[in-house]
């Protein structure tokens, strides 16, 4: 990886730990995720108004459908993500959800998109893997007789496993089709609020409420989010996937240290060692 890739990657992991943080905080389901959406949307239209304007991509009809194919995986994201935070710890939640992306982005990646990882850098991504397994409490985690645990355990294996789709498909649609990252993500924003306009109508007066209870929480994750993502769509158009995917779990330190020094969560000494691995793993990455 090169500096400018390391840079990106470790800017956006601490971003994306603090919206993650945000979105925890609040609560919300849907109505959140669409109240975000709508606010990003507005927030990012100048720049996003304003690459179109100016840069003119050539998106064509297969780019189109790239993007509306990716939106519809974004939004699966966020509302998994959000069903796992309304029934587990965000210590549990976010490093299933993170860990089990890069592990099949990992591999989709080389069975698909045919990238060839150094020795260095693919033993820097199994040191990532494995911190996260650590991190979440290795096999005690399944020993744990709490239904509602479970049900987190499931929603973050599925976000991870919606985080893989999005991480190779988006991966082409910004290195291949040329799609701008910032016009790509503002077009995620935009899907979303259509899509969930109609359920948002329904249900207005617990989008009002979320909007009295939570409007900082949705303002922060509405700036946060697609910053995140963006930084991260820039660096895969000149880094492989099988590099940026784990390197970008470094978030996962930053969420643990969110977790101790603010929410007070327990087991600190074994979440320190997953995440000292980690560190181990993105140098292998970073230099492989």
């Amino acid at each position: 990886m090169t500096n400018l890739a390391i840079v990106l990657v470790l800017s956006a992991a601490l971003i994306h730990a603090s919206w993650n943080f945000l979105a925890k905080k609040a609560g919300g389901g849907p109505e959140f995720v669409w109240l975000f959406s709508v606010l990003t949307g507005i927030i990012y239209a100048p720049v996003a108004i304003g690459i179109i304007v100016i840069q003119k991509p050539d998106i064509g009809w297969i780019g189109i459908i790239f993007i509306l194919t990716s939106a519809i995986l974004h939004l699966f994201y966020f509302l998994l993500l959000q069903k796992g935070y309304s029934q587990g710890d965000l210590s549990l939640v976010y490093p299933l959800a993170r860990g089990t992306g890069p592990l099949l982005s990992t591999v989709a990646a080389i069975v698909i998109l045919h990238e060839r990882p150094s020795i260095l850098g693919a033993c820097g991504a199994a040191f990532v893997i494995y911190s996260v397994f650590h991190l979440t409490g290795g096999f005690r985690l399944f020993g744990k007789k709490n239904p509602q645990a479970g049900w987190a355990v499931r929603y973050g294996i599925l976000t991870g496993v919606i985080i893989a789709a999005y991480t190779v498909w988006d991966k082409q649609a910004v290195s291949r089709f040329m799609i701008p990252p910032v016009l790509l993500d503002w077009s995620f924003s935009l899907s979303r609020t259509l899509i969930l306009s109609p359920y948002a109508i329904r249900r207005w007066d617990n989008v009002k409420h979320h909007w009295k209870m939570n409007k900082r929480y949705a303002i922060g994750v509405a700036v946060l989010n697609p910053l995140s993502y963006i930084f991260i769509l820039t660096a895969m158009i000149f880094t492989p996937v099988s590099y940026v995917a784990p390197a970008r779990e470094i978030s996962i330190l930053f969420g643990t240290l969110m977790g101790a020094k603010i929410l007070a969560e327990e087991d600190a000494r074994r979440r320190i060692i997953g995440a000292c691995i980690m560190i181990a793993g993105v140098i292998a990455l970073s230099f492989g």
